[in-house]
Formats: C-alpha cells, sequence, structure tokens
C-alpha cells in the first residue's frame, strides 16, 4: 500500500525497485497520453481538487487553465504521481500510477514551477544523476547529457553550479530534466516563467516538436497568449472542478475581442454603429474599440469596410488570445 503522499521532488519521479528488488517496468506501455477520471484531493479542510476530470492524448499540446487557487498545481501532481488522490483515477497508457508506480514514472517527464534542489551541483551533473535515477545505460549517459544541454542552450554553462545560473537558465535546465529519459508525458507547471522573449519563442518550438514526436504534453500556464500559439487543447479548472474542454479550434469558431484605433475616433464609432456592431470603449494609453467577431473571415470584412469609407485606421488586431477569450468569458460567468 502507497503512503498518500510520495514526494514533491524532481528526483522523486526517479525510477523504483518493486518488493523483489528489481524493476517493476513492462517492455511496452499502451498508447493514449495521460487521464484524470474525478480526481479529488483536499488538506485538511480545504478540498484542493474536486471530481476534476482532464485527458492529455498523446501527440497533442494540452493546455491547463485557471486562476491561482484552482487546482491546477495539485491535479499536476496526481497526473505526476507524486501525490495521490483521495478518490478518483490516474490513468498513464491505460496504467495506473497507485498500481504501476515505477511503470508510470518511467514514461513521464516532471518540470515544476522551479528548479529546486541541488543547487551546489553543475548543470551536468544534475542531469547526469536524473539519467541514473532513470537507469539510462551508462554508456549512453554523457551523450544523452550533452545532447539535452545543448537543445537547451546551456552547453556553455554546463559545469556552472546551477545556483548562479539566471531564472531563465535554471527552467531551461528544468527542462532538460524532465527530459533526460525521453518520456511520452510531459507536465509542465508555468515553463516559461523567467524566460526571456527568444527564450519563450524556442520553447514554444521544442514542446510543438515534442508534440510531433508522439508526446503527450501538458502546459500549465498563467501566459494565456502564448497557448493559442502552442496548445492544441485546453482544460479550464476553477474551485477545483473542471469548468471546460475545448480545442484551440473551438475556441477560434467561437470569435475573439478586437482592438480597432483610428485618428478620427468619432468617425469610427458612426461607422461602426451604421454597421449595427456592438463595441465598447477601451481605457488605455491610445483610444481604442474593442468589439467582439467571430472569426477572421469576419475582421478582414470590417477591416475592408472601414478603409473603403474612409475611416482612417491605426491599428486593427485582436485583443486576445481565443483560449485567452474562453477564460474571460468563464471568469465573468463565475462573477
Amino acid at each position: 500500500m502507497h503512503a498518500k503522499t510520495w514526494g514533491t521532488g524532481a528526483q522523486e519521479m526517479a525510477i523504483e525497485e518493486d518488493s523483489a528488488g528489481g524493476p517493476a517496468l513492462p517492455e511496452e506501455l499502451p498508447e493514449g497520453g495521460i487521464t484524470a477520471t474525478g480526481v479529488s484531493r483536499k488538506f485538511g479542510q480545504v478540498h484542493a481538487v474536486e471530481h476534476m476530470d482532464f485527458h492529455a492524448p498523446a501527440g497533442k499540446v494540452t493546455a491547463l487553465i485557471g486562476p491561482n487557487g484552482a487546482g491546477k498545481t495539485t491535479l499536476l501532481l496526481m497526473l505526476a504521481s507524486l501525490l495521490a488522490p483521495d478518490s478518483g483515477t490516474v490513468s498513464m497508457g491505460g496504467l495506473d500510477p497507485q498500481h504501476n508506480r515505477a511503470a508510470v514514472r518511467s514514461r513521464i517527464g516532471w518540470m515544476p514551477d522551479t528548479l529546486g534542489v541541488w543547487e551546489s551541483l553543475t548543470a551536468r551533473e544534475i542531469l547526469t544523476q536524473m539519467a541514473r535515477f532513470y537507469r539510462l545505460p551508462a554508456a549512453g549517459i554523457g551523450p544523452r547529457v550533452a545532447e539535452m544541454l545543448d537543445r537547451v542552450r546551456l552547453s556553455d554553462l554546463a559545469d556552472q553550479p546551477a545556483r548562479v545560473l539566471s531564472r531563465g537558465q535554471q527552467q531551461r535546465l528544468s527542462l532538460a530534466r524532465a527530459l533526460i529519459h525521453d518520456p511520452s508525458v510531459l507536465l509542465l507547471d508555468e515553463p516559461a516563467s523567467g524566460l526571456d522573449p527568444g527564450s519563450r519563442v524556442e520553447l514554444r518550438i521544442m514542446l510543438r516538436e515534442l508534440a510531433k514526436e508522439g508526446k503527450a504534453v501538458v502546459v500549465s500556464s498563467h501566459v494565456l497568449s502564448e497557448l493559442d500559439e502552442i496548445a492544441d487543447g485546453a482544460v479550464f479548472v476553477n474551485k477545483g472542478r473542471t469548468v471546460r474542454q475545448q480545442t484551440t479550434e473551438e475556441a477560434h469558431a467561437a470569435g475573439r475581442r478586437y482592438a480597432i484605433s483610428a485618428t478620427d475616433g468619432a468617425a469610427l464609432a458612426a461607422k461602426l454603429t451604421e454597421l449595427g456592431l456592438v463595441f465598447r470603449q477601451e481605457d488605455g494609453r491610445r483610444p481604442a474599440v474593442s468589439l467582439l467577431l467571430l472569426s477572421d473571415d469576419d475582421a478582414a470584412r470590417l477591416l475592408r469596410d472601414l478603409v473603403l469609407a474612409g475611416v482612417p485606421v491605426s491599428s486593427f488586431a485582436p485583443a486576445s488570445g481565443a483560449l485567452e477569450e474562453t477564460y474571460m468569458n468563464l471568469e465573468g460567468e463565475r462573477r
């Protein structure tokens, strides 16, 4: 019988031996990503997660979206097998981590929101130790570590202690640590935190590449505008419950808000009113109006109509991403 709490550090993800002393690893695991069904977890009297459902398919990037305190990190810890649910089930390719703990952990890469332990070790030493924990063949550990350091652009800092790395560099090292054993499921908690704009673009490209390789990639992030460019779908959670599951295509089909500015605000407002469109004035450094449009084609037609009518449009762009629009609508319904 496993204890209810299985640990929180990334090193806890290392492969464990079964009671007979050998690794409990089947030769192959079923495909299908990772799923949570009706999972609940409370801490004392606080219900962090209540009957939450979640599915991240293989070969896709799934965003986990919700406000602070919604239960996102608790869910990720349960998916990572680092926290046991009080009720409900978690399945990784058909395997339950409570009964196939070592097998599941061998296929999961976990990236917490901070690097955590071993700050006195170098980046190379950290990755080498993680590779040993996951029982990679000894002869292949050195090349694999070098490959991962290069992939996250840390080769020049490979022999520096982790404590001297910047926040963004530590995030890249944490990602390499999660990928060292080539997992089939990748769980990322705020992976873009501390990254500069260039590194964020690189992260976005890397996550799409990992999904193309067939991995199930789960990303919890507050940077919703970037998730539009990364995610194939999203699960929205609030107050410990799943409130909506949606593909990115469905989010785009529901429309999003556009912001429009013109050097003649009165002419802009008059034309939008003539077209029968509902809009609102937006406060900001530059006067603008915003309105909901259902598709990119609608946006293109509106811009054409404004220009043909002689309205001096100075900017015309989405005010939010499609997933962000869904999130804000859910927040409005909650209030």
